[in-house]
């Protein structure tokens, strides 16, 4: 994972402005073991589903733990980037009760799995694996699981891991290291085609509920992170985001290869690591509790702990970015079926915008 704050650089560069802001994130609930993720299932939008990193998904309601959902730390490798990853419920899952969920198994090797609910309670027994991908090295598993509006579930690759990408995976098309993938019907299966190249470790990336226009936080190499963003409009047609030939709008080698394949689409925000270390990509918050904050993608650094807002427009970043909260150890965000946003951080608290 990675993140940070900036100089300028073109026109995708910021300086985060620090402006007196009527909204902040604030502990929610206590008591989880290193959260990775924040979601809730269609039909019941109060209740919150906390992934943690050892294998285990923690329900939340009224404010309090109230359960657990699944426990497969038996399958799972954790610590450093492998873990328990994220999850992601069916568009029908008060119909059909399928889940997914995506981890590194005890061979550190990724694994996205679907499994099915019975009486508020994932079924163990019920997992089918969909999807299978041998991990060079433990760091820059990507992980994150998403539906888009249509339906379609996406997942997000790293590059392979180690450090500047050695083996060139995200130029390459031969392999699904470094890509955003998509299955190929809204009944996910074992068929997926790539949708996006050219990443490094899209470890969280989300589409807005108003629109289905798709925001990845890419985590950088050696100084700058980026937020990419691609038109809803557009998702069915390649995209090279540019790594690693480029990290955000610089060349990082120029001796790695460059696909001609793809629209090559540039970041509409860089932060370089004076600022962080990791970014966490977030949400375009939609939910009604916060007005102010209605209408702003929300992201942040894992290692700085900062939380900035931009207004999210029709073609990508609408103004400057200006900081919007602290959680430390920011492991990712997350909205409730109502589109409330929070935070998790790795330190075991579950925070929510207010």
């Amino acid at each position: 994972m990675a993140f940070l704050f900036l100089g300028r650089q073109a026109n995708a560069a910021f300086e985060a402005q620090k402006v007196a802001i009527p909204y902040s994130f604030a502990p929610f609930v206590s008591g989880f073991d290193s959260p990775t993720y924040v979601t809730s299932a269609p039909g019941d939008p109060t209740t919150l589903y906390v992934v943690e990193q050892v294998g285990t998904i923690r329900i939340v309601r009224d404010g309090k733990i109230a359960g657990t959902f699944l426990d497969v730390r038996n399958l799972v490798t954790s610590g450093g980037e492998q873990g328990l990853l994220s999850m992601a419920f069916s568009p029908h899952y008060p119909s059909n009760h399928l889940f997914y969920i995506s981890y590194t198994d005890v061979h550190g090797n990724s694994r996205v799995a679907r499994y099915r609910a019975s009486n508020g309670r994932g079924v163990r027994s019920s997992a089918r694996i969909l999807l299978a991908v041998h991990q060079p090295y433990s760091n820059h598993n990507g992980g994150q699981l998403q539906f888009d509006k249509r339906g379609y579930l996406y997942f997000g690759f790293g590059d392979g891991g180690s450090g500047g990408d050695p083996n060139q995976n995200a130029q390459n098309m031969h392999t699904l290291l470094g890509k955003l993938i998509r299955a190929r019907t809204k009944t996910p299966g074992r068929s997926w085609r790539i949708v996006g190249f050219g990443l490094r470790n899209p470890w969280r990336f989300s589409f807005d509920p108003a629109n289905d226009n798709l925001w990845i936080g890419d985590v950088g190499q050696d100084r700058l992170e980026e937020v990419d963003f691609r038109a809803a409009s557009k998702l069915d047609k390649l995209a090279n985001f540019g790594w690693s030939r480029f990290e955000g709008l610089s060349v990082y080698e120029a001796g790695h290869r460059y696909s001609k394949s793809g629209a090559k689409v540039r970041p509409v925000l860089v932060y370089s690591h004076s600022q962080g270390c990791s970014i966490t990509g977030g949400y375009v918050y939609r939910g009604l509790a916060v007005q102010a904050a209605r209408g702003r993608y929300f992201y942040g650094d894992y290692c700085a702990g900062t939380i900035w807002s931009f207004r999210a427009g029709s073609h990508g970043r609408a103004s400057a970015a200006v900081v919007s909260g602290q959680v430390s150890d920011l492991s990712s965000f997350g909205v409730d079926g109502q589109g409330e946003l929070y935070a998790t951080s790795l330190g075991g608290t579950l925070y929510r915008l207010r």
